[in-house]
């Protein structure tokens, strides 16, 4: 990533995704939780980052927040101050590891063996001859199918099982290099390995304990630390099927895991009985209106030094950054769509600078793709938040339906709503405020 010093560097400067640790001296603005919260001594991050470092019963964390809105990135940045303190995070990429439509909770338990084993690896821990052979024999039927860990596997229980670490960590690791792939390709595999760990649970759970104790002893008693990215972009029932139904199994682990989580479940009837299990944070969108209508300029300023710190002001004619601010209510990746989607019209018609013509046609493509996601029956709940009912919101089916669709946003201190501007313009072009 580099700085966009004109409009073609646009596109790599405002990449959808989150900033990689390396981008984040320079890219980084870190003055926006105040503006998320509503209180600059309030962080759901610094809430994470401090629990990850204190062994507590409760260390399995759940990250709400809509997409976009900045999670990953936190994360990053988290997990680079939390390496600079010795302790080993491992990120899993649950949109690249996972079948995303249709996650499965014995899915999350194998990604989290692998991650466990690969920071053993990495830490130079050597996890003990019995463990190995529980952790191998656990997993033997599989083994002895794939032929790439088969061979080295068999010689290891002839030979008594006495493969020193580096070998068995070659092995097991190819082993769930290929396990991975089924997940996501082969459903025939993934519902003998869900099978297994469904009626063996227990025992797997208790093996993640035991590679995790392995670690911290090794690591002068800094816990491993496990973060699962893209979990939010699951469709609301399945996150529900997955974690509420197996919270308990989910939880059953002695080192600290964070999984970004959908906000839209939040609002479902159970989320309370995750409560009891996890430990939520929500992590807010940053607010440009309070919830009376009045423009709250600190946020617009936090967002713009967002975007100072990737692009030169002047490539865009003013006025045009502040509507596309304005216009995408505090979302961080929609505004990253628009002034991407901007920046190439300017390209097509040879300009240098993005116009606010540029601007207004990007927000009308957005305000278009949000509008069909709504249906009539949603207009009068909708007229009702933008007229002013932003906190006492009653009916919470709806509300869930429109937080899916990104027509409702939620901001912070006492977890208020607004209509997205895109979708008030057109509750307004109908006529219907």
């Amino acid at each position: 990533m580099k700085y966009a010093e004109n409009i073609k560097d646009i596109s790599n400067a405002f990449r959808l995704g989150p900033l990689d640790e390396k981008d984040m001296e320079e890219f980084y603005y870190p003055s926006t939780m105040e503006f998320r919260t509503g209180d600059k001594y309030s962080s759901p991050i610094r809430v994470i980052f401090e629990a990850c470092q204190m062994p507590s019963e409760k260390n399995v964390f759940l990250l709400l927040g809509h997409k976009g809105c900045g999670k990953s990135t936190e994360l990053n940045k988290m997990s680079a101050e939390l390496r600079e303190r010795g302790y080993y995070v491992y990120n899993v990429k649950c949109s690249r590891d996972l079948d995303l439509n249709n996650p499965l909770y014995t899915d999350l338990l194998i990604l989290m063996g692998e991650a466990l084993l690969q920071i053993a690896k990495d830490a130079s821990c050597n996890i003990s001859q019995e463990l190995q052979d529980k952790i191998t024999k656990y997993w033997i039927s599989e083994i002895e199918s794939d032929e790439t860990v088969a061979e080295l596997s068999s010689a290891s229980l002839e030979a008594g099982a006495q493969i020193k670490s580096p070998g068995f960590f070659s092995m097991i690791l190819s082993f769930f290099a290929n396990v991975k792939a089924d997940i996501r390709y082969n459903q025939e595999k993934r519902i003998r390995y869900k099978e297994k760990i469904s009626l063996r649970s227990r025992e797997w759970l208790l093996m993640l304990r035991q590679i995790a104790d392995e670690i911290t002893l090794k690591l002068n008693y800094k816990q491993p630390i496990l973060i699962f990215e893209d979990l939010d972009k699951i469709d609301p029932s399945n996150a529900r099927t997955v974690f509420i139904d197996y919270a308990a199994t989910l939880t059953g682990v002695s080192f600290p895991v964070i999984y970004t989580f959908p906000i839209a479940v939040a609002y479902d009837p159970d989320f309370h009985a995750l409560e009891g299990y996890f430990n939520p944070q929500i992590l807010p969108m940053i607010k440009l209106k309070t919830p009376d209508g009045k423009v709250f300029q600190e946020g617009f300023d936090a967002i713009m030094a967002i975007i100072n710190k990737r692009v030169k002001l002047s490539l865009f004619t003013e006025g045009s950054l502040e509507t596309a601010v304005e216009k995408t209510g505090g979302a961080l990746r929609d505004l990253f769509y628009i002034i991407n989607t901007a920046a190439q019209r300017a390209i097509h018609r040879d300009s240098g600078q993005i116009s606010d013509e540029d601007i207004r046609i990007a927000l009308n493509e957005m305000k278009s793709s949000l509008t069909r996601r709504i249906e009539r029956i949603h207009y009068e709940f909708l007229a009702d938040i933008y007229r002013g009912n932003k906190e006492t919101i009653e009916d919470k089916k709806l509300l869930l339906e429109m937080l899916l669709a990104n027509a409702v946003l939620e901001y912070n201190g006492s977890r208020w709503h607004d209509v997205h501007p895109l979708v008030a313009e057109f509750l307004i072009d109908q006529k219907l405020v």
